[in-house]
């Protein structure tokens, strides 16, 4: 025979459980005489293959024995066979190649020692992401991508100057998990998912085509319509006259870009002279690039922030929070991409959490997979309390920032463990959990922000700031901490009482200056 052994009985090699050691396994692959048509290099892939096969059972194994006081491994389950994409389990035949076939194998490799994580992103989400990440009881090595000053202290910088660079260094390294935080890598280009599940690199974030939810106001204004899932009415307009003709002198209005603006793309109108400067720097100006834009109904009520952790056709609700857009104290001045935050898991009811549940939540997994949209990841939901009951406002197909910044200290568990399963389509729940208190997060933005922004000021008070503090924008001189971009700094701390997180926030906030600095005084305060 050509090639040796059928594939299925490799395939029956490959699904042996965890009961020996990998190298006694590989021994049985050689006596098939694997070697005389498959490369040294297809070989190792191959052989990485099965190690990644054996990954469930061995963490499964060694959670096991950490609770059994190292008395013995102990396992009941068989590992599950690694996806090579969101919609196929995997297919033995797919790694057996002639050589010339090489160069299309995915590569898949388990680090026995230290599971290996790369966080793409470079903001204060991803150093809360990062930090939470390294916390796990596995202990994994953390990389980050293209990180930022204050990231580079928890995580490894990746030497990647383009997207290309980025996949080929992760192979190359054997990344055990992607994890998505900026939201942008996931529709650039082919897709940060699309291109980790073709290498065979499990991701914690969407495909391209389900990032649409974000990426695309209107797509997902289209998609919240076909499944019956209750938001505000909205109208699609490509240029300023459709805009003026829609809003149809009906005010307060909210206009909305239609693609990713760094949570700046969004302007609730009170007036028309607001309406048509909004829409001259969209239109006209082009501030955010080409793009169409949504007249959408103005809905009154409280916000809540509903974080969901998706896997195929399940998922887990989180800690939910609140954000504060607005730049000043009562909810005035412009939207920002957030200025504040409080979460906890007695923000919202266990009646208001059925309910968003049952009507948004579920809903929206089953309109995922109705529409073919394979979806793993953080996915992020905001709603309005509206007098008619929770509506829609937006998706976010990533954490929200600043929301995670506040939602991480309260998370307890494994989460490098129960993102990994999640990116292989294994749901596992009891892996975490959050505490019952409070956590508030205050930010501090340099001058000029939102509209334009500030570096370069010195950051005074770290040292004696005894709260959490997560960088969104600064960059480290001989000089010390400078700010460097918009938001600057998170300043997050927690209480068993809503009182005692938001007084400790404030207080340790009020310890940090720059030139310029702008903070809210009122967040954890106000729509409480």
């Amino acid at each position: 025979m050509r090639y040796g052994k059928p594939a299925s009985q490799v395939g029956g090699i490959l699904r042996l459980t965890f009961q020996g050691r990998l190298r006694q396994q590989l021994s049985h692959i050689r006596k098939m005489q694997f070697c005389d048509f498959l490369s040294q290099q297809a070989y190792a892939g191959l052989s990485r293959q099965l190690s990644r096969q054996c990954r469930c059972s061995f963490h499964h194994m060694h959670r096991i024995h950490d609770k059994d006081g190292g008395k013995g491994i102990k396992s009941n389950t068989a590992p599950q066979a690694a996806s090579v994409s969101y919609s196929r389990r995997f297919d033995a035949n797919q790694y057996v190649y002639p050589e010339k076939d090489i160069a299309k194998t995915p590569y898949c490799w388990y680090n026995e020692l230290s599971m290996k994580i790369a966080v793409i992103g470079k903001g204060g989400r991803e150093q809360a992401l990062v930090e939470t990440l390294a916390a796990s009881p596995c202990k994994p090595q953390m990389f980050t991508y293209p990180g930022s000053d204050a990231i580079k202290e928890t995580a490894t910088p990746i030497p990647a100057a383009s997207f290309d660079e980025l996949i080929s260094w992760m192979i190359d390294n054997k990344i055990d998990l992607c994890v998505a935080g900026e939201e942008s890598y996931l529709v650039k280009e082919d897709g940060l998912a699309n291109r980790c599940v073709a290498a065979g690199i499990p991701c914690w974030g969407p495909q391209k085509e389900s990032a649409q939810l974000e990426a695309s106001k209107e797509f997902a204004k289209e998609f919240l319509v076909r499944h019956n899932i209750p938001t505000g009415k909205a109208t699609a307009v490509a240029d300023y006259d459709a805009a003026i003709a829609a809003i149809g002198g009906q005010y307060p209005t909210v206009l909305k870009f239609d693609g990713l603006a760094a949570g700046k793309g969004v302007a609730v109108c009170p007036t028309a002279a607001e309406a048509e400067d909004f829409l001259r720097e969209v239109f006209i100006e082009k501030r955010f690039g080409e793009g169409r834009l949504l007249v959408e109904e103005f809905l009154t009520g409280p916000e809540i922030s509903i974080f969901g952790a998706i896997c195929d056709d399940k998922f887990l609700i989180l800690c939910p929070a609140r954000d504060y857009k607005r730049l000043q104290d009562g909810d005035e001045g412009p939207n920002t991409g957030g200025m504040g935050a409080v979460a906890s898991r007695q923000l919202a009811s266990a009646e208001l959490l059925q309910t968003i549940e049952e009507t948004i939540v579920a809903p929206t997994v089953q309109g995922l997979q109705a529409d073919g949209l394979p979806y793993r990841g953080f996915l992020y939901f905001g709603l309005m309390l509206t007098p008619q009951g929770p509506k829609v406002i937006e998706y976010n197909c990533r954490f929200g920032d600043p929301e995670c910044e506040a939602v991480m200290p309260l998370l307890r568990g494994d989460l490098a463990t129960f993102c990994l399963n999640g990116a292989k389509g294994e749901f596992t729940p009891d892996l975490i959990s959050f505490d019952e208190g409070w956590s508030v997060c205050c930010i501090l933005a340099s001058a000029g922000y939102p509209a334009t922004s500030h570096s370069g000021d010195l950051i005074s008070g770290l040292d004696a700031c005894g709260a959490r503090v997560f960088h969104c924008g600064t960059k480290k001189t001989d000089a010390g901490w400078v700010s460097n971009g918009g938001r600057v700094l998170a300043i997050v701390a927690q209480g068993a009482t809503l009182d005692e997180a938001r007084t400790r926030a404030h207080a340790e906030a009020a310890k940090v200056d720059f030139d310029g600095s702008q903070r809210r005084s009122d967040i954890a305060y106000k729509n409480m």
